[in-house]
C-alpha cells in the first residue's frame, strides 16, 4: 500500500493506492472517489458488541471495507470537517478523540477505551483506542502538530486530538474551585509521562460558539 495526503492542512486528503488483494477500513462517509477495481463491503467489523463500542465513542457502527480486487487501484479519502489527514504507522496502541478516526490498512483493531472519570468533563468519557500493526489515519478541524511530550504538557480540551498510551493525562480548569469546573471555564488536559501527542490548530466547539449568535431562531407563537 502506498498513500499520499493532498491538500492538506485546510482541506486534506489521503490519496491510497492499493495492490491486488489490499484493503482499507474506513468510517462510512470517508470514500470521496475510487477506480472501479476497488470493491466495497459494508459490515460491523469486530462484531455487535465492537460496533456498540465505537458507536458509544462517537464512530460509526458499520465501517467500510475496500478491496482492490485485480491491478493496482487509487481511492480517495476525505475527513467530515475541513482540516488536516495524518496517517502513522503503528505497532502498539494509538487513543484518539471522537470523531478522529478515519481509516486503517493493516492489522489494526479500532474499538472504544474508556478513559474513566478523568475524562468525564472533556469531549467525552470513551476514547477510540487503535491497536494493532499497520497504518493509521486520522484527521481534525485544522492543522495537526506532532508534540514530543517529555515531562508534562497542558493542551486545552478542545483541541487535543490523538495520544500514545505512554502518556497519563488529567481533567482540570484553568481557573480554581468547583464553581468555575461546573460553569464553564476553560478545561486543560495535563498530559505526564514520556510520548507523542497530537493536537489541532482550531477548536469545534470555539466554532460553533462563534457560530451560535447568527443561528435562525423560530418565534413563538403565543396566540
Amino acid at each position: 500500500m502506498k498513500y499520499e495526503i493532498l491538500t492538506g492542512p485546510s482541506y486534506a486528503l489521503a490519496e491510497v493506492e492499493l495492490s491486488e488483494g489490499e484493503k482499507i477500513v474506513t468510517e462510512p462517509g470517508a470514500m470521496a472517489w475510487m477506480d472501479d477495481n476497488i470493491e466495497v463491503e459494508t459490515k460491523m467489523k469486530g462484531g455487535l458488541w465492537a460496533g456498540i463500542k465505537r458507536k458509544v465513542a462517537g464512530e460509526s457502527f458499520f465501517q467500510n471495507t475496500y478491496v482492490c480486487n485485480s491491478g493496482r487501484g487509487k481511492i480517495g479519502l476525505a475527513p467530515g470537517i475541513a482540516g488536516d489527514v495524518v496517517a502513522i504507522d503503528i505497532d502498539g496502541e494509538i487513543l484518539t478523540e471522537r470523531g478522529a478516526y478515519m481509516a486503517s490498512a493493516g492489522n489494526i483493531e479500532v474499538s472504544a477505551s474508556w478513559e474513566g472519570f478523568q475524562g468525564m468533563f472533556s469531549e467525552g468519557l470513551v476514547a477510540l483506542k487503535a491497536r494493532g500493526n499497520g497504518t493509521l489515519f486520522f484527521n481534525a478541524y485544522g492543522d495537526i502538530q506532532e508534540i514530543d511530550v517529555k515531562g508534562g504538557y497542558a493542551v486545552d480540551n478542545g483541541y487535543v486530538v490523538a495520544w500514545e498510551p505512554t502518556l497519563n493525562y488529567s481533567v482540570s480548569t484553568a481557573g480554581r474551585g468547583l464553581k468555575n469546573f461546573l460553569f464553564g471555564d476553560q478545561l486543560i488536559t495535563r498530559f505526564a509521562g514520556h510520548g507523542k501527542l497530537w493536537v489541532q490548530s482550531r477548536s469545534t466547539h470555539n466554532l460553533v460558539s462563534f457560530l451560535h449568535p447568527f443561528r435562525r431562531v423560530k418565534p413563538r407563537n403565543n396566540g
